[in-house]
């Protein structure tokens, strides 16, 4: 199995990096517009090979298109991340014009391929994807409620003083600061509701602070994290590359779903080997669907940036 990362920046690197160590594709093409930037972060990750056991094949090649012929998934993490202070919305017209181009010209050499969009912002740039290459839906999907998901359950893990492996929770609307929607009433500590553990000032903390997650880490580092992003795409991937059908909330387009139309957003989803291979309808109580419906709205305000890019 084949999988291409476009932008060997520190996402990129760092879902190169999980890939291989867990031996989730048995080849892994990391391309960069930067001379030799890919080359270099591809040579080190092989350089872990013989201390870390692993056999993954890690190449890197500099906007050349044509070495990711084959692959079965390709990540696009390209673009600018966010600086302190910005916002992923803010973004939406620098990246929109990378993330169009890298689709076409991957699409050029593996048609088949399934594609991961990471760029921000990232519900606006999985419809971009969508949109502008025309591939069945199943075949785009915005990793965003993964990493969000992640956040959430270590919040709850810390709130809760218990691991975070143990918890089960889940993030769904649009991928940004104001829009996503941390599912606190349906949050689970083996099987337990958290809210059995946790009051209900505790818990609208751990959502607030999940919401604000990446932004807290820009804060903190300077530039977007990578660490937990990096991995989230890896874990997305190896759901895909060994059809392991989990449950992961992505950021998909919906038809209908959840009471909308014609935008990505965060929903849970049954991912596979062919993708997107079903979207799970949740029973949402009237506050959850009243703050789904304004994530919904706030998404396709941006989308609504797209249009003169997809004209």
């Amino acid at each position: 199995m084949k999988v291409t990362i476009v932008g060997a920046g520190n996402v990129g690197a760092t879902c190169a990096d999980v890939i291989s160590y867990r031996g989730i594709a048995s080849e892994v093409v990391l391309l960069d517009i930067k001379e030799g930037f890919a080359e270099g972060k591809a040579l080190d990750i092989m350089q872990c090979a013989t201390n870390t056991g692993f056999n993954t094949k890690v190449s890197g090649v500099t906007n050349d298109y044509s070495k990711t012929a084959g692959s079965d998934v390709v990540v696009i993490t390209s673009g600018i991340p966010r600086k302190p202070g910005m916002t992923r919305e803010e973004l939406i017209g620098i990246n929109a014009g990378i993330v169009k181009t890298v689709a076409e010209n991957v699409l050029k050499h593996s048609p088949n391929t399934i594609i991961v969009v990471v760029s921000n912002p990232m519900d606006t740039m999985t419809y971009l994807a969508l949109k502008s290459t025309g591939l069945p839906k199943n075949r785009i999907i915005g990793m965003g409620g993964a990493l969000d998901s992640s956040r959430f359950r270590t919040y709850l893990s810390l709130a809760l003083d218990k691991p975070a492996n143990d918890i089960s929770a889940m993030v769904i609307g649009g991928h940004g600061d104001t829009t996503m929607i941390p599912l606190t009433r349906l949050a689970s500590y083996n099987g337990i509701p958290v809210s059995q553990f946790l009051s209900e000032e505790q818990l609208n903390k751990v959502a607030a602070d999940t919401m604000v997650g990446g932004a807290t880490l820009t804060g903190l580092l300077g530039t977007s994290a990578w660490y937990a992003p990096g991995a989230s795409v890896a874990f997305l991937v190896d759901s895909i590359l060994n059809d392991q059908k989990k449950m992961i909330a992505c950021s998909v387009f919906v038809e209908g779903e959840y009471g909308q139309n014609d935008i990505c957003i965060g929903v849970p989803c049954i991912i596979g080997k062919n993708g997107v291979e079903e979207i799970l309808a949740i029973e949402l109580d009237d506050t959850e669907k009243a703050l789904f419906a304004k994530s919904a709205d706030a998404v396709r305000q941006m989308n609504d940036a797209l249009k003169t890019i997809l004209i």
